[in-house]
């Protein structure tokens, strides 16, 4: 507490002394200029160096040290006068009161145009650690802006054109405050019928092309935004579909598909309209202060002195805007996760009666955005209100100081008239140029989140290469230990290794959660091993081109998915060339034909979505004749038969017995799927335990053996 107290005596101290040597230098300028003793400019750059010297003596006297902040301070305020001066004496032969004579409020002037200077060299150029890093980040949004921009590059032609039409529809529009004081300046004097027609027409011929040309660019801005959000979408979605599915398991649906709905519009039409209100602000912006400068350019330096003030609060406002913007997506995306789980799993919530309980918790995440958003809307009113009262007061500078010129006649009244309509317009198009630029970065931070998937690598590679006309069908697990992304510190294979054997069909048996499935994901390649290998006809499994990879290799799951459409869709899915007769010879094996000819449309039945038109055991074998035509050298049934009746098992069974050359891996409980098997594997604590047919691990009397009594015998006979 003591040491806050001194810091801030001293600072008090150092104010008050800069401020008395400050003014007392001042005025013996003024002094200097009332005796004459020096040149007017000579005596101005003087006075200008030594008050330098005497505020910088002052401060490090006081302080010690002191911030680069303060050095430009007392720089831009020490020279200031000198260079207002020296400026208007070579560009305008003039010389103003302030360099003739000296009182407060040509010092107060001083000052605070000081001020502002200091505020906007701060703004652009920051150098301490907090705002190097804020640099730093804008720098990153910048980079991310010019990304968006690149990929516009097969819309250059249209944005072209929009720029042309944006650039006519500007400069017309600069031209009709001139003319609007033109008017009431021949109104006011003596009336010339010619002269006023003549105003009036160029005033409508300007309003008539500004209101074409800003027409034409918003179309032809809009056709380019809607091409590149398609694209975008389209990428975006690619990039997702090669993610390994460990990438699902830990990204929500919600926060992806809020990526691919939301992010990808706000990337393509903010980031643009943006460009577009950026640079038609710009050039209007340039052409205001020309012709604002030839009506009078002492007025146009008090309006130009708002710019850094404006910076200013337009800075912090981006700063905490930005922050909350971005709250406000997150929000979202869990909101829309929320709401995706109970519309995707409706029968769990049905079943327990938990429909109150999921609507309060979709209450909450709506209340939480809601929140944010009410942050975000305060902080943006209070921005408002801020460069409202800012404009307020420039322009009550600008109608008192005007109302000095026309009065010694340095300006007229149709003048001052065009010179508040462009400076009202000014005044909103140098608060857009730094709102736009601002907003321009906060939406490269949606631009952000998509390139973060559009940029990431799978963890699963997908660049093998190799395409073998012939296979065996020869699969080697060799010591793999696995743990799955979601929960790396739990191990599911241990030192696991296993061969099936081409044309063979291997059974895995053992209780749930040992690691049967987690197999059947790696032979997928939905994961890398942390460590081993696995061979497929003695090549790594990554070596294998990935189409051809899962053509060759088939699964079918124990709750089959099914997409939106036909039968014939679905079975064919993923083949871009499969005849009608190669999808009912994979029916008729799946023993689905019957069941699917019995149907009104046949093959061209509508599934519903997931399938929810067909029952499950249908679903089953539509999925299984979804990989038969595939013709794969190795096909996984992982637990199908659970949802088949035992007639349609004996068929499924007897068309897979007449693919000899077929390597079968089948993970089932029931006794009729597995005892047939070449080799039954038992694995347990992510190991293989025991292996052998079914007699011999019967003879054995271990853990098969007390696997088989446990599933099969407890209550009910095997089958």
């Amino acid at each position: 507490m003591a040491d806050n107290t001194a810091t801030i005596f001293r600072k008090v101290v150092a104010l008050t002394s800069a401020v008395f040597v400050d003014l007392s230098l001042f005025y013996a300028s003024g002094f200097v200029a009332t005796y004459g003793v020096f040149g007017h400019l000579l005596r101005l750059w003087v006075f200008a160096g030594l008050r330098c010297l005497a505020l910088t003596a002052v401060t490090l006297f006081t302080l010690g040290d002191f911030k680069p902040v303060l050095v430009r301070f007392i720089t831009a305020h020490s020279v200031l006068p000198a260079v207002f001066e020296t400026g208007t004496s070579v560009l305008y032969h003039e010389e103003s009161q302030c360099g003739l004579l000296a009182d407060a409020r040509c010092w107060l002037m001083c000052a605070g145009a000081s001020l502002a200077a200091a505020l906007f060299w701060e703004l652009t150029i920051p150098d301490s650690n907090d705002e190097a890093a804020g640099k730093e980040k804008k720098q990153k949004s910048r980079v991310l802006f010019m990304r968006v921009l690149w990929l516009y590059k097969p819309y250059y032609l249209m944005l072209f054109g929009g720029f042309v039409f944006l650039s006519l529809a500007v400069i017309c529009e600069m031209f009709i405050p001139f003319y609007t004081g033109r008017v009431i300046d021949i109104l006011g004097s003596n009336y010339q019928p010619n002269e006023f027609l003549s105003a009036l027409l160029f005033m409508g011929l300007y309003s008539l092309g500004s209101s074409m040309s800003a027409g034409c660019r918003g179309g032809v801005l809009l056709c380019a935004i809607s091409a590149f959000t398609c694209r975008m979408k389209v990428k975006l979605f690619e990039a997702l579909t090669k993610q390994e599915i460990g990438f699902f398991e830990t990204i929500k649906t919600g926060e992806i598909t809020s990526r691919l709905s939301r992010d990808t519009n706000l990337m393509g039409r903010t980031v643009c309209l943006n460009v577009n209100v950026l640079l038609r602000t710009f050039i209007k912006t340039l052409g205001m202060i020309s012709l604002m400068m030839n009506l009078s350019w002492k007025l146009t330096f008090l309006v130009l002195m708002e710019t850094p003030i404006t910076g200013l609060i337009q800075s912090i406002y981006d700063t905490h805007y930005q922050r909350l913007s971005l709250a406000v997506q997150d929000s979202m995306a869990r909101t829309n996760d929320s709401a995706n789980e109970v519309v995707s799993g409706i029968r769990v919530v049905r079943s327990f009666n938990t429909e109150k309980h999921e609507a309060r918790r979709y209450n909450n995440h709506l209340m939480e955005t809601h929140n944010i958003k009410t942050h975000r809307d305060t902080v943006r009113a209070i921005y408002l209100l801020a460069r409202r009262l800012t404009g307020l007061a420039m322009q009550v500078f600008i109608l008192y100081y005007g109302r000095l010129f026309i009065r010694r006649g340095q300006m007229t009244t149709g003048n001052l008239v065009s010179f508040i309509l462009y400076q009202s317009n000014l005044g909103d198009n140098i608060r857009t140029l730094t709102y736009i630029f601002g907003d321009m970065l906060n939406s490269v931070g949606a631009a952000g989140k998509v390139f973060e998937y559009l940029d990431r690598k799978p963890q699963v590679s997908t660049e093998g290469k190799l395409t073998p006309d012939q296979l065996e069908g020869h699969i080697s697990f060799r010591h793999l230990n696995f743990a799955y992304p979601s929960c790396p510190q739990k191990t599911v294979l241990k030192d696991f290794s296993l061969e099936l054997k081409p044309g063979k069909m291997t059974a895995l048996v053992g209780p749930s959660g040992e690691g049967k499935s987690t197999c059947v994901s790696l032979l997928e390649r939905y994961y890398e091993p942390q460590d081993g290998e696995i061979l497929f006809d003695n090549e790594p499994l990554k070596s294998y081109e990935h189409r051809f990879l899962h053509r060759k290799i088939a699964v079918v799951s124990q709750e089959p998915v099914l997409f939106s459409g036909s039968i014939r869709h679905n079975i064919a899915y993923g083949l871009d060339e499969c005849s009608l007769e190669e999808i009912q010879e994979a029916a008729r094996k799946a023993n689905a034909h019957d069941f699917i000819q019995q149907l009104e449309k046949g093959y061209d039945t509508e599934v519903g979505e997931s399938g929810s038109q067909l029952s499950k055991s249908e679903r089953q074998r539509i999925a299984i004749a979804r990989a038969l035509v595939r013709k794969p050298q190795v096909l996984i049934l992982d637990e199908i038969t659970s949802s088949l009746d035992a007639e349609c098992e004996n068929k499924v069974q007897k068309s897979l017995a007449s693919c000899p050359n077929q390597t079968l891996l089948v993970i089932a409980h029931r006794l009729k799927t597995i005892e047939n098997a070449d080799q039954i594997v038992v694995v347990g604590d992510g190991r293989v335990q025991e292996r052998g047919t079914h007699q011999e691990l019967m003879d054995m009397k271990g853990n098969y053996y007390k696997l088989r009594e446990k599933l099969f015998t407890e209550g009910n006979s095997p089958q």
